[in-house]
């Protein structure tokens, strides 16, 4: 194939000595000898990275297909169910780190159903536990005794740091972000809560309220809620100045409240925002300015815990702050419908003054796989492997990073990180639709990431635990291939 500039000189002509001009048939025949006298250096063609070998054979795929499933969601679900990709994936079996389509192609899951799947897709020892469980008992909720749900307590009671050692169960983090802001309320005798501008924590009525992502929010009443300066060290108004951050709390408490609050709520590394770690120090700083305040501190650990941050079992623990109130889910079920609140007895307390239930929170049947989850993460040491293979993708990427000025930031720890695309570092321009057209590629070349951040322009890493360094290494260079094409 001619180059363009040989493209150019066959359309238009060229010019000769002394300002001669060649039509587009003299033009052609200079070409051709030139090159037969000259033959051009041949670049050779880079061929694709190849996945890890991985020894599972999925079942045969005799369901609907893809196009059906499409056709069927949109005349049954609402609008609003949206899928990734052009053409979205039909997934129809998981192992491990990876996902089958309905043609049996293999995937590489750096995403773990949106920082879901902690232990890995259909890992045996949680399946098994949730079979057998299911054969015996599926569900009585918590008007009648059973064990699962106070020997799952106890054990999760048992990873928590000083007081927190009253459970609640629920089905999502969603839920359990609307318990904690009902208990900051009730203990603190105070409606206004504090969040953070590009938080998420749910998409209820009341955590809508809370998240402070416009993508996200409905226009409905949002109810004293005020959203403080997010302490981003990338993208933030002060970088990584703690000290000038948590200073904004305390004007906020002062200027847009009674100067009493019920609390402040804030993820230690902002997961739908972008994989944005907080300010170093910032946590410790704000939570006294609240507690000042009269407020109470909830740390939201619905993506970060569980040892996914390598460095630490908790998210918060990062920051050296023990917070008042700790959400939790995704993770600590591995795909089954489970979140918790933990708290000290004293904040669980005003729940008593009424009836607080909930019918399937405690159920059985997850109680026993989030019993199981626990295990496995002890047992695997998936934390201490958390930091190993974070460590090494993250110096692999800030290689990458070098080597493609598309690369604005790479962030995160452990298996919790971000990789931000941008068309000019200096401004940090948000590189929408590189972004999109890579997040395609990536999905040719087998491998599936989340995207995040106000505008979509954040590659979120948060895979199964279970995720080696050959897969960190095939990722990278998947990347590194698909930035190269660009």
């Amino acid at each position: 194939m001619a180059s363009s500039s040989s493209s150019l000189l066959l359309r238009r002509g060229a010019t000769g000595g002394a300002g001669r001009r060649w039509g587009p048939g003299e033009a052609l025949r200079r070409l051709v000898s030139s090159s037969e006298a000259a033959p051009a250096e041949k670049v050779p063609v880079r061929s694709p990275p190849v996945m890890p070998p991985f020894e599972h054979q999925p079942r045969p795929y005799a369901g609907w297909s893809g196009d059906e499933i499409l056709a069927k969601r949109k005349q049954f679900l609402g609008s609003s169910v949206f899928y990734y990709y052009q053409k979205p994936l039909n997934i129809v079996e998981g192992k491990m780190q990876y996902l089958y389509d309905e043609n049996g192609k293999r995937y590489l899951d750096c995403f773990g159903g949106i920082v879901t799947v902690s232990c890995g897709h259909c890992h045996p020892d949680i399946v098994n536990a949730v079979v057998e469980q299911t054969k015996l008992l599926q569900h009585t909720t918590t008007i009648y005794l059973t064990q699962p749900i106070v020997e799952f307590a106890e054990a999760l009671a048992s990873k928590m740091p000083g007081n927190l050692k009253v459970v609640y169960f629920v089905n999502s983090g969603t839920e359990a972000n609307e318990l904690a802001m009902l208990m900051a309320r009730l203990y603190s005798g105070n409606l206004n809560m504090i969040a953070l501008r590009n938080a998420y924590h749910g998409g209820s009525a009341g955590t809508i309220g809370l998240t402070g992502l416009q993508t996200w929010k409905y226009p409905i009443p949002q109810g004293e809620i005020h959203h403080v300066m997010n302490p981003d060290p990338y993208r933030g108004t002060f970088g990584s100045d703690a000290v000038a951050y948590a200073k904004e709390v305390e004007e906020q408490i002062n200027y847009g409240t009674s100067g009493r609050v019920a609390g402040f709520i804030a993820e230690t590394f902002q997961g739908v925002g972008g994989a944005v770690e907080l300010a170093p120090g910032y946590l410790k700083l704000a939570y006294d300015t609240v507690r000042k305040a009269g407020g109470v501190c909830i740390a939201d650990e619905v993506q970060s815990g569980f040892g996914r941050t390598g460095s630490h079992y908790w998210g918060f623990q990062t920051q050296d702050v023990i917070p008042d109130i700790v959400t939790m889910a995704k993770g600590i079920g591995n795909g089954l419908p489970l979140g918790a609140v933990v708290t000290t007895p004293e904040i669980a307390n005003v729940l008593a003054q009424k009836i607080q239930f909930n019918t399937f929170g405690g159920n059985p049947v997850c109680s026993v796989g989030g019993l199981a989850v626990l295990k496995v993460l002890d047992k695997e040491k998936r934390q201490a492997h958390c930091a190993d293979v974070g460590s090494h993708l993250v110096n692999r990427l800030k290689e990458l990073q070098q080597k493609h000025e598309i690369i604005g930031d790479v962030r995160g720890r452990g298996l919790m990180l971000g990789v931000e695309l941008v068309t000019d570092r200096k401004e940090k321009t948000p590189a929408k639709a590189e972004t999109n057209l890579l997040f395609e590629k990536l999905k040719d070349l087998n491998i599936l990431v989340g995207k995040g951040g106000m505008h979509g322009n954040v590659f979120r890493i948060k895979p199964p635990m279970c995720f080696t360094r050959d897969d960190a290494d095939y990722l990278v260079d998947a990347m590194d291939y698909a930035m190269s094409g660009l």
